[in-house]
């Protein structure tokens, strides 16, 4: 006996054991019980409880049951610790000011933001909350790994399948062995258009990210300052943000009074309240007379009565300096990868989020999939049984036992187990005609759906595509105002924030010269004067692009290689009068070979609004503004375009306009826009015009009923017809003719919707450029050749036509004389007048 004992001793190093031991328990912790899921964005415990509930069917819709039948169901089957850290965990899941969104719905005392425990969890009720559903759908649908529990009888999922991105979305604190984690909460609606950006453009930085989540927020709401914080923790999952109560001064008779109405963060109100009276009984502030807590359940409502003679500024001041009316928050932005710890940036929380939805949605399609073939599958047994009833009827009632019968169907009609077993358990009342009619209803719809998931499995983008639309779903249903305000931090002024927001008239020439100035600079003029220089440019160069912003409004650069390029307009150098301006490449990184042909100035980004983009080989696209909302410093892809396809024109539009394009050969076509649908910025887009061999498009614009088309021919011949002389036609087609291209007209130019009350400026490739009335241009039909415009020499043709607006007070161009005669270009162009800036080719 002794022998035997002796022989299970091993010898052992107690250094290494201990090293070793410490180890396992430390990853234990890690792993099992303190860091969330980066996918699920929850802890072993919050994920039990969940799970839990929902299999004792505590839904929304279901009565409360007690706190301590939870309890019980999570100790006994899945979390084998003390019933403390689960009642605790509970109560933190259905309290307002702990989490964002509500995971459980408590009935009872949850306790306070004044500390107050919450009631014995024999006393209190709960079930699931409208938004917890979000976090277990599918789960039935084998769209997780389902593990062993801790005594091996029960099975627990390792992961919720989380429809919604909990981990940023609700946050969460936790510490470990050695590490620990602390992941603020967010806004629902600014998370999931965070996951939407991330989507439509899968090298999104953090920072670009930071457009869409601006930063956390709390349910306590306050204030948040500090961007600079963000802007680290975003970026490297490690940083300091600082919160602030908010609060109000008022005027009580005379006597200041600080009402304050949010608090930071997890700060206790009642020993708020406390510590601000210890500090006036200790005289660390001084000028308080009186201190109440008027809160209900309208709301928090702390109130600072104040002396006559204090400056209630100042007292303010020193409550946030001295209480936690101000404090800071430490981002650590640590979760489980492939359950290992890992420091997060918020684009990686994004991803990982997403791969793990493209795993959901892809295991619940084959889950549904496997099962409409399976269906599919019986139904077609049962049709072949229709379709031969009498002779499985007779079959069936020659067979001795059921075994025999379901052997003879198989045999006999190539049936499988379960087909045959199916026809043997087939009802009478199935043989109706009816019955009939619904199975052949059912067995096409089947096939219907299996075709829909077999292309789902096939076809990442529609992965992609559902979950896009499923967290939209979320976000309607659920989603809600910010109540965390942002706030620039005391030291802490950005340079974008020193620049005042006013009205400034952005001019961008021919030859790629940019520049801005104030309005002001382009004052009004009386009849006849002989107007103000507006640009020395260089030969041969004239303004292009004129149009009013703001400092703070973005201008979107398109090329003829389908790029666009973004700048905001404070970004455009503040240049004299006559200064030709800055090279545009100098601001933006395009490529060599790329010419601007559009600008669109942007207040904001938005998904109502679109860019409808025409090539020269007839291409249109129409994508959502919001596509472009992140533009990288070297451009994004705007269009797809085709081999030896070129961008043309860009308008910004509503989605419910009209389009007309014309071709070279005097081709025009006039459709609706809701003719091209919707599409990703990736896109190609699909055929506007058809053209023939030799033939392209010259123009694209967007119908006005009230006016006029203008047709510009190379040699110089123009004309302008009325808009309604062109009828509506489906996109695609050859279109009809718009003018009657002759060898002494030329092929088309230009071809613009313009308004009597504008100039037109031409420009020919030797340089000649005339401004000439629009009103003195012949209005003729479709089918002419137009009227002289310039005379163009033989080796000349016209290579620009541009809208210029006409001021009421009839601006002149200094070089050029009034009655319009054709010049050299060599010297200053001038710009219009500050109140009719012109409506060029780039804007709508």
């Amino acid at each position: 006996m002794a022998e035997e004992h002796r022989s299970q001793v091993v010898n052992r190093d107690i250094g290494v054991e201990m090293r070793e031991s410490f180890m396992d328990y430390a990853m234990s912790i890690i792993v099992s019980r303190a860091l969330p899921d980066v996918r699920d964005g929850l802890k072993p415990v919050h994920r039990r409880i969940l799970f839990a509930m929902s299999e004792l069917g505590m839904s929304p819709d279901k009565p409360y049951k007690k706190s301590a039948r939870i309890v019980g169901e999570v100790i006994g089957k899945y979390h084998p610790h003390g019933d403390s850290a689960v009642y605790e965990t509970m109560v933190r899941m259905a309290q307002d000011f702990s989490l964002r969104y509500m995971l459980i719905d408590g009935h009872g005392n949850f306790g306070s933001i004044d500390g107050d425990m919450a009631a014995a969890m024999r006393y209190t009720e709960a079930r699931l909350s409208k938004i917890a559903m979000e976090m277990l759908r599918d789960i039935n649908k084998e769209t997780i790994d389902f593990a062993p529990n801790y005594d091996g009888e029960e099975h627990e999922p390792i992961v919720l399948p989380a429809r919604f991105p909990n981990l940023l979305v609700n946050g969460i604190t936790g510490i470990a062995v050695g590490m620990a984690t602390n992941i603020p909460p967010h806004n629902l609606g600014e998370v999931i258009d965070g996951v939407q950006a991330l989507i439509r453009n899968p090298e999104i930085t953090p920072l670009e990210l930071m457009d869409y989540i601006k930063g956390p927020d709390f349910p306590t709401a306050g204030f948040l300052m500090g961007r600079e914080g963000l802007r680290q923790a975003y970026t490297t999952g490690r940083g300091s943000v600082t919160m602030r109560a908010r609060a109000t001064i008022e005027d009580n008779n005379g006597k200041g009074r600080i009402i304050v109405h949010e608090l930071p963060y997890q700060v206790n109100k009642a020993r708020l309240v406390e510590k601000i009276a210890e500090l006036v009984r200790e005289k660390n502030i001084e000028g308080i007379t009186d201190l109440r807590d008027e809160s209900d359940r309208n709301g928090m409502r702390v109130v600072v009565e104040l002396r006559r003679d204090v400056n209630p500024s100042v007292v303010l001041n020193n409550l946030y300096k001295q209480t936690q009316m101000q404090m800071n928050f430490g981002f650590n932005m640590l979760a489980l990868v492939n359950r290992e710890p890992r420091v997060l940036n918020l684009r990686d929380i994004l991803y990982y989020y997403l791969q793990h939805q493209i795993e959901v949605i892809r295991r619940r399609t084959e889950f549904d999939l496997k099962k409409a073939e399976a269906r599919a599958h019986i139904l077609e047994g049962l049709r072949i049984a229709l379709d031969h009833l009498d002779e499985v009827i007779a079959l069936i009632r020659a067979s001795q036992t059921t075994d025999i019968a379901r052997e003879g169907l198989i045999s006999r009609f190539s049936l499988s187990y379960d087909q045959a077993q199916a026809i043997l358990e087939m009802r009478l009342q199935r043989l109706t005609g009816l019955e009939r009619e619904k199975i052949e209803a059912e067995y096409a719809e089947l096939q219907k759906k299996i075709a829909e998931y077999r292309a789902i499995l096939a076809d990442e983008q529609l992965v992609l595509q559902i979950i896009s639309e499923e967290l939209e779903e979320v976000k309607v249903k659920f989603g809600d105002e910010r109540r965390t305000e942002l706030i620039a931090g005391e030291n802490e002024i950005l340079d974008e924030d020193l620049i005042p927001r006013e009205d400034v008239i952005i001019s961008v020439t021919h030859s790629g010269y940019v520049k801005r100035l104030p309005v002001s600079t382009y004052r009004s003029q009386k009849r006849g004067g002989r107007g103000v220089i507006g640009m020395d440019t260089k030969d041969k160069d004239f303004v292009e692009h004129l149009f009013v912003s703001n400092t703070h409004h973005y201008l979107l650069f398109f090329t003829d290689k389908g790029k666009v390029y973004r700048l905001k307009a404070y970004e455009i150098p503040d240049l004299s009068r006559i200064a030709r301006g800055t090279p545009i490449i100098n601001l933006i990184q395009i490529e060599a070979g790329e010419t601007v042909n559009a600008v669109i100035p942007v207040e904001a980004f938005e998904p109502d609004r679109y860019l409808f983009f025409a090539t020269k080989q007839g291409v249109v696209k129409k994508t959502p503004l919001d596509d472009y909302s992140n533009i990288r410093k070297i451009g994004l892809i705007a269009i797809n375009l085709r081999e030896d396809d070129d961008l043309i024109g860009v308008k910004l539009t509503d989605g419910n306009q009209e389009i007309i394009m014309g071709t070279s050969q005097g081709m025009s076509i006039r459709f609706p826009e809701q003719d091209v649908r919707p599409m990703g910025r990736s896109a190609t887009g699909v055929k506007g015009i058809n053209t023939d061999n030799g033939d392209y498009v010259i123009g694209m614009d967007v119908v006005v009923p009230e006016n006029e088309v203008l047709i510009v021919t190379a040699k110089g011949y123009g004309k302008r017809t009325p808009v309604t002389d062109y009828r509506i036609q489906s996109r695609g087609g050859k279109g009809i003719k718009t003018l009657n291209v002759t060898e002494k007209n030329g092929p088309i130019a230009s071809l613009k919707i313009v308004q009597d009350d504008e100039d037109l400026m031409i420009m020919t490739a030797l340089g000649t450029m005339i401004r000439t009335s629009m009103g003195g241009i012949s209005t003729m039909g479709r089918n002419t050749q137009g009227v002289k415009l310039i005379h163009i020499r033989d080796d000349d043709s016209v290579a620009t036509v541009t809208r210029v607006a006409k001021s009421d007070e009839s601006d002149i161009l200094d070089e050029i004389g009034e009655d319009g005669e054709s010049i050299e270009m060599s010297s200053a162009i001038e710009p219009t007048d500050t109140e009719n800036t012109p409506d060029d080719s780039s804007q709508e």
